[in-house]
């Protein structure tokens, strides 16, 4: 979807090999900064012979910035980050790369969240820059985001896969140089009414029937990620792709 302008410019910074090529990210963002302590289980410290095991997981959720953004459609993947920090007592309050950080653990899976701060059309700037700073395994960065094509208040979740139309997608994907085998977690918010221009529809509201619906599937999200972590990718799309029982009668 169109979005709004970018407000955040970037700046030169380390080389990486992301995917096999080699990209420059851009440095930390001169903000200030809220340093907490990590727990236990987190670190991003590497060493010669480490699995991608000793790498904690990111979790980014996509949307837009703002007050004036927040409870829109558009904006349901920073409510599936909300949504897990609240569950997993995780605080999201850093600034870096370009986005609102928060480090914590799943069980004793070490796991980063984020949201972008891009704006939704520049978000692969964020999570490119994340992605080559702290050195993150590709199948280890699960996205999450709205999708026009899913039915309202379904989840699917995929081990790669296109952009789908999905621009902060599609600047994800660019960034990390045109790789795409990472997973995503698609967050349906249905078709547009009528002849409604899907880029107005996107930045509508929810009525209050479709919040308590998408509470639900926020709350079922959080389920998925925890299976998806402490499980592995198979249970978890078993359990987010096969149709339940109220959905079978539909």
């Amino acid at each position: 979807m169109r979005g709004v302008p970018a407000a955040l410019s970037s700046a030169g910074g380390i080389s990486l090999s992301v995917c096999g090529l080699t990209r420059r990210s851009p440095k930390t963002l001169s903000f200030s900064r809220h340093h907490v302590p990590s727990p236990a289980c987190f670190s991003t410290n590497s060493s010669p012979g480490d699995s991608s095991a000793s790498k904690p997981w990111l979790l980014v959720g996509l949307g837009n910035p703002g007050k004036s953004y927040q409870g829109t459609r558009h904006n349901v993947g920073f409510e599936m980050i909300n949504a897990i920090a609240e569950a997993e007592g995780i605080s999201v309050t850093n600034i870096h790369c370009k986005a609102l950080l928060g480090k914590g653990c799943i069980g004793d899976v070490p796991v980063m969240l984020a949201k972008p701060q891009t704006f939704m059309n520049l978000s692969g700037e964020s999570v490119g820059s994340l992605v080559s700073y702290f050195k993150i395994p590709l199948n280890q960065v699960l996205l999450m985001y709205d999708d026009l094509d899913l039915p309202f208040a379904k989840l699917r979740l995929l081990p790669k896969g296109g952009h789908g139309g999905q621009n902060g997608m599609r600047s994800v994907i660019n960034h990390l140089k045109g790789c795409r085998d990472f997973p995503r977690l698609r967050i349906g918010i249905g078709r547009p009414p009528g002849k409604m221009d899907p880029a107005v529809f996107v930045l509508k509201p929810f009525t209050k029937n479709e919040r308590e619906e998408m509470d639900f599937t926020l709350q079922r999200g959080v389920e998925a990620v925890r299976i998806l972590l402490l499980q592995g990718f198979n249970k978890s799309a078993s359990f987010v792709n096969t149709p339940r029982p109220s959905e079978l009668l539909n």
